[in-house]
């Protein structure tokens, strides 16, 4: 009879900072493993903290109390299956991302990170030390290795382990979601096996954190590349899967496979998956918005309605005498097409009280921004008291494209907790409008069919700050502006690419005066779910006071 090996993968979804909570979760998973006759159950990378914790894994007391609670996880899981799971490890003065390895009560191997990514949402050569070249570690008479997330995007880890004698690949990663992320994984764990001839499992947590979002699709590949056990992305799963011992090594066997939806239904969905774990580790239960009868307001509830569930969501109409009757009668289809709670706030009274107010001091002056602005601030003001008094969180609803030329009002449609669309340039929001109403899944909480009626997807955008306002007004049109966004934000170019693209030379130096004179209103922003690799927060970060522009 052939060597078996059987292997828990526990793609699961940890909180920062809840040491107690995650240390349930790898529990429960170690139970199923053993209940199922495994030999390892494996967690992802820094499971025991949450992922990615930043400067808080650098707290001695943190750090400190997440070690002693690996510690107590092994003494725990004493009598069953060998425990691997991700935290802090100190020795001396150094701090290293390391990968427990319990066996017997204790912690029996321990493996330090050694790749240190320093690049779009990482830190950690601020935050690690790097750890040695190491060799394999023994689960039995089985000697396997582990290159922790990073070390498996670099060949010498991996080959390093193969040379001291390890016989398959267990690669506990913190992966983060971006637009083809995992087709770029796949690519370096392939590479891994072609050079080392071993199997390679692939293990990644899933669950939102801040503006991030990890979406598991955890998979193996034995030499030759195929590809026996594929994972679902975004979904806790436990999953036992078996290797065998043959005249040419380890292999695994056929296990668990989900084929994975495309780009425009893995967008959305971290979009929804990101909002609905911003709330549940924040605490927050409901949330309100501005629904202005738009394009961006209808799809941030439709989002916040399929995360949370309609009775969780309040929107409302703050109309002025510029609102259209189209806008009214939108914004109140799409609350009611949804499920939601819909309040009816109209902001003329308070608009004349303010414009009463400043009159002695804009005597003399003109009307202009400031006035539209003020609509803007007055909504945002009593949308936050609404959030204060009902204790539901404020959503915030400006789009990529928005967001990148400061077409939104500091302290007024920026006013909010999380931005779900905050990555998403307009004219996909349209593309992601109709696939929505096409489109229902089991992981939706929101109803089924057409919740964004055509007409909304269809009209010029607006936003009714004054009599026949039209964002073309200010901006190049939209197809214009995100073709030239995507080439000065997401692929870091020139106004020269802009022209050698077929941009007009003048509108893509107004826009790129426009990104660099909004810096500081983004860095006064609500996060947002990340769903490309140059997203604003921590991929892309710049000079608040930048007096560059592009001479070309």
């Amino acid at each position: 009879m052939a060597e078996r090996f059987r292997l828990t993968m526990a793609q699961l979804n940890p909180t920062v900072g809840d040491l107690a909570g995650n240390a349930a979760l790898a529990r429960d998973a170690w139970e199923q493993g053993r209940e199922a006759g495994a030999d390892m159950v494996a967690l992802p990378e820094m499971f025991i903290t949450g992922y990615n914790a930043q400067d808080l894994v650098m707290k001695p007391a943190f750090h400190i109390e997440a070690i002693n609670t690996i510690r107590a996880l092994a003494a725990d899981c004493a009598d069953g299956p060998a425990l691997a799971i991700g935290g802090p490890w100190v020795e001396g003065t150094e701090l290293f991302n390391a990968y427990f390895i319990c066996k017997g009560g204790r912690i029996a191997s321990t493996v330090m990170k050694h790749h240190l990514p320093n690049e779009t949402v990482f830190d950690e050569v601020r935050v690690f030390d790097a750890g040695p070249l190491g060799g394999p570690y023994a689960v039995g008479d089985v000697r396997i290795g582990s290159p922790v997330c990073e070390d498996a995007w670099h060949e010498d880890v991996s080959e390093t382990l193969a040379e001291t004698g390890a016989e398959f690949l267990l690669v506990p990663n913190g992966s983060p979601y971006y637009r083809g992320k995992f087709e770029t994984r796949l690519n370096k764990m392939v590479a891994r096996v072609v050079e080392t001839g071993l199997p390679l499992i692939y293990l990644n947590m899933v669950g939102g954190q801040d503006d991030q979002v990890f979406d598991g699709g955890s998979f193996v590949l034995n030499p030759g590349g195929e590809m026996p056990v594929k994972l679902p992305v975004f979904d806790t799963v436990v999953a036992h899967v078996d290797l065998e011992r043959g005249p040419d090594g380890w292999r695994c066997l056929p296990g668990p496979f989900t084929a994975h939806p495309d780009m425009m239904e893995q967008d959305y969905r971290v979009m929804v998956e990101a909002l609905r774990d911003y709330m549940r580790k924040t605490g927050f239960k409901k949330v309100l918005l501005g629904l202005s009868g738009g394009i961006d307001s209808a799809i941030v509830a439709t989002i916040a309605t399929d995360a949370l569930g309609a009775e969780n969501v309040r929107c409302v109409m703050l109309p002025s005498e510029y609102t259209s009757q189209a806008s009214l009668e939108d914004a109140k289809a799409v609350a009611q097409a949804l499920g939601c709670r819909y309040d009816f706030v109209p902001i003329a009274e308070g608009r004349a009280a303010i414009t009463a107010t400043l009159a002695p001091v804009f005597e003399g002056t003109r009307p202009d921004l400031t006035e539209e602005n003020i609509q803007s601030r007055l909504r945002g003001l009593l949308l936050m008291a609404m959030s204060n008094k009902f204790g539901e969180m404020l959503l915030t609803t400006g789009n990529k494209s928005e967001v990148a030329v400061g077409y939104a009002t500091i302290y007024g449609d920026m006013a909010g907790g999380y931005n779900p669309i905050k990555d998403m340039y307009k004219t996909r929001v349209f593309d992601v409008c109709r696939w929505r109403n096409a489109n229902h899944r089991d992981w939706m909480n929101g109803p089924a069919g057409e919740v964004i009626a055509a007409r909304i997807i269809d009209k010029p955008p607006s936003a009714e700050l004054r009599a026949d306002q039209k964002d073309s007004d200010s901006l190049p049109d939209y197809p214009v502006l995100d073709g030239i966004l995507k080439i000065l934000i997401d692929g870091d170019g020139s106004i020269e690419d802009c022209v050698a693209a077929g941009f007009d030379r003048a509108d893509a130096k107004q826009v790129e005066h426009l990104i660099y004179i909004s810096e500081y209103k983004r860095f006064q922003s609500a996060p947002g779910a990340r769903l490309s690799k140059h997203a604003f927060w921590l991929d892309r970060r710049y000079p608040i006071v930048n007096r560059w522009r592009d001479g070309s």
